[in-house]
């Protein structure tokens, strides 16, 4: 029997799993939905377009001081990274007919940083470690089974046709709740299994995200921040988006849910976000050079009907997230099962560095596997703080 895995999922843990089985000799294949890599992680132009010099459509920060097994991968990958600009006042709006209040701004405690380049240049330095033909990309799995060889998995390619693959094992690296919401598993899952899948909030899908983009950073030489709270929308929290290299940009949260979003449209809510920035920071605010709009709650590939209502990290669980028949086949790595940082890019190290450890102890015990072993510790990646 085949021994290899199929990971499922491109984003950070998907491939961080990839490349530590790449590592460790053991064959893997990557499947991948998107016609692209990195999952929730999407670094973006002006123009939309996925970039090396872009801006965060998703996660945009890590805290090296609290995430140790983060800033390691950063190191070992040769990436470069800056700090959060906090320099300056910030801005409190309490209600939309009172003047914003301005307030003296601190360092940052611990402090945030960002990748040069976008957050997508952790996905394309992993990306590049790997053998092009162990990735698939426009790969939607439907179908999980299991026969008398192992496990079946069945998805669907940008033609239409289906493929159908076997092998020993499937590392989801997808939050449960879309796992359990998009794939059809038989014999079926444990009733406490899928409900705790389902009950699991997926990081970033509720929210959406909104740029303005400048020619220059006008609000620094203000002796502003970038950073404010809102409590009269539609923006909740801003914060200076510049880039390492200097493209100017403010970035926040829109505070509605979901559902009123849709109801109000994507041009109205830029427009009132751009009105509301021009209230926060002046009225140059009001004339950005591009505007950006990502609604990961419209994201099919990120979120479900579960996800449109607010949700916000899920709680770390030590418990197997697989149980009953599949325990043995399938295993959960995404960042939603770190048992530290869930939610987190942290949370998608810590997990698919764990769950891929343990695999590979696994194989390398089998005596089933006809690999060599590693001869050293993969990656030098521990399970996290």
């Amino acid at each position: 029997m085949s021994q290899r895995i199929l990971i499922v999922g491109g984003g950070l843990a998907g491939l961080i799993a990839a490349r530590l089985l790449h590592q460790a000799g053991i064959g893997f294949k990557l499947l991948e939905a998107r016609d692209r890599l990195g999952g929730r992680i999407v670094s973006v132009d002006a123009a939309g377009v996925p970039s090396n010099d872009g801006f965060d459509l998703g996660p945009s920060w890590f805290w090296p001081g609290m995430q140790p097994a983060m800033a390691r991968l950063v190191d070992d990958l040769g990436l470069a990274c800056f700090e959060q600009n906090s320099d300056g006042d910030v801005i409190f709006q309490r209600m939309a007919q009172e003047p914003p209040q301005r307030y003296r701004g601190m360092r940052q405690e611990p402090q945030s940083v960002r990748l040069v380049g976008g957050t997508s240049a952790i996905i394309a330095a992993l990306a590049a470690g790997l053998p092009a033909e162990t990735i698939r990309l426009g790969a939607q799995v439907t179908h999980v089974s299991l026969d008398a060889k192992g496990v079946i998995v069945q998805y669907l390619i940008a033609s239409g046709s289906t493929v159908r693959e076997q092998a020993s094992h499937v590392l989801f690296a997808l939050p449960p709740r879309l796992i359990g919401a998009r794939i059809l598993f038989s014999p079926a899952l444990e009733f406490a299994t899928l409900e705790r899948w389902q009950r699991t909030p997926t990081w970033m899908a509720p929210h959406a995200k909104f740029f303005a983009l400048y020619d220059r950073p006008f609000w620094r030489a203000a002796g502003l921040s970038g950073t404010a709270q809102s409590m009269a929308g539609p923006l909740a929290e801003i914060h200076d988006a510049t880039t390492a290299s200097g493209n100017a940009a403010l970035f926040g949260f829109v505070g509605a849910p979901a559902t009123e979003r849709a109801a109000t449209g994507r041009d109205a809510i830029i427009a009132a976000a751009l009105k509301q920035l021009a209230q926060l920071f002046g009225p140059e605010a009001s004339s950005p050079r591009a505007t950006l709009f990502k609604d990961w709650a419209d994201d099919p590939l990120t979120a479900t009907a579960d996800d449109r209502q607010a949700g916000g990290h899920p709680d770390p669980e030590p418990r197997p997230w697989v149980n009953g028949k599949w325990a043995d086949y399938v295993s959960l790595a995404g960042s939603e099962t770190s048992i530290t940082e869930p939610g987190y890019l942290a949370g998608a190290v810590e997990a698919a560095t764990r769950i891929t450890n343990e695999l590979v102890t696994r194989f390398n015990h089998s005596g089933r596997h006809g690999f060599t072993p590693p001869s050293r510790r993969i990656n030098g990646i521990g399970p996290g703080r």
